[in-house]
């Protein structure tokens, strides 16, 4: 999409997607068959002010869900780091892509494996564990050091270069965000990949990128353990009540009023008890409840009840989407 719309616009672009997704592969804690991603990307910008105004946007995301510091850091590696501290030690650039995927997997694999894995590509355990903990920024990234430093987001940040991602494409600054106390997968991963869109493009279109996924499995069990998860409720504005159905058309008229009006508004499809609708309204939390009355001389007005206050007003039904708008839902 971006080499076949890039003249369309004016880089550098940014873009999300909050995609359904599925893997086959056998489920774990943290990491179903299906689920649902936010992802995020600049497109058409080298400079590394780019790569820190993503990882902005990353921690500000998981600071609206109420977590902070102490509940999450952001893991920041280089791929540039690691591809300098291979050539520096491997004359073969073809072994490069086995050395990263061992790298990647250090954790997840016994220290005896890891070993006999990076024996026939040059390399000791103990010279990679030693780049690893070494943890000493390169220019890349200290120039994103300093930028979130300036927004006041240093402390969500810190060098890991046992941070790595094992997707080939990744071509510069990478990152994984982590909860603070190692309970979870990682909560979102991502990085650069200036070359991507050249190699799908099939070289007609160059342009850098980067960009993170962040889904929603390890993010609701962080947020669950932390107590952080919103309530789930449908946020009803209004409940119309229809107890006399010959008022049913004139309730019709309202509803539809309130709902182009943006306030959220249910009812009974069918005829039913009051009792049973006003219950109805309370299991799917509205703030309040509307009931259409005709006096003896005819004239039809709503009488507008707040469900948790229990205060009451008699209105015109024409007037009645205006005090909703005004007042607590």
């Amino acid at each position: 999409m971006a080499a076949a719309q890039e003249r369309a616009y004016k880089k550098p672009f940014k873009w999300f997607s909050i995609p359904q997704l599925f893997r086959y592969e056998k489920q774990q804690k943290g990491r179903k068959r299906e689920h649902f991603q936010l992802n995020c990307d600049i497109i058409g910008e080298h400079d590394r002010a780019a790569d820190a105004e993503l990882i902005a946007l990353l921690i500000d995301t998981l600071r609206a869900l109420g977590l902070t510091s102490a509940d999450f850091v952001v893991r920041l590696s280089s791929r540039n780091a690691w591809s300098d501290f291979f050539a520096s030690r491997c004359p073969d650039p073809s072994k490069a892509y086995d050395f990263f995927q061992v790298v990647d997997k250090l954790d997840r694999t016994r220290p005896e494996d890891s070993t006999a894995l990076l024996a026939p590509l040059g390399f000791t355990l103990e010279e990679v564990q030693s780049f690893i903990r070494s943890g000493q920024p390169n220019a890349e990234l200290q120039l994103i050091l300093d930028q979130l430093a300036a927004r006041g987001l240093r402390d969500f940040v810190r060098i890991d270069y046992g941070v790595i991602r094992g997707l080939a494409y990744y071509t510069g600054p990478v990152f994984e965000a982590f909860d603070i106390k190692g309970e979870f997968r990682a909560i979102c991963g991502g990085g650069r990949y200036d070359h991507l869109i050249k190699q799908v493009s099939n070289g007609k279109v160059d342009l850098p990128a980067l960009g993170f996924g962040m889904g929603d499995v390890v993010l609701f069990e962080l947020l669950k353990s932390r107590g952080l998860l919103p309530p789930f409720s449908a946020g009803l504005a209004a409940y119309v009540l229809i107890e006399d159905e010959t008022l049913r058309a004139d309730s019709l008229r309202l509803i539809q009023h309130l709902r182009e009006a943006g306030l959220a508004t249910e009812f009974s499809l069918t005829p039913a008890k009051g009792d049973k609708q006003f219950k109805r309204a309370v299991e799917l939390n509205a703030g309040h409840t509307v009931r259409l009355e005709r006096s003896a001389t005819g004239e039809v007005s709503g009488k507008l009840k707040h469900l948790r206050t229990r205060e009451e007003w008699v209105l015109p039904p024409g007037e009645i989407g205006q005090r909703l708008a005004s007042g607590p839902h």
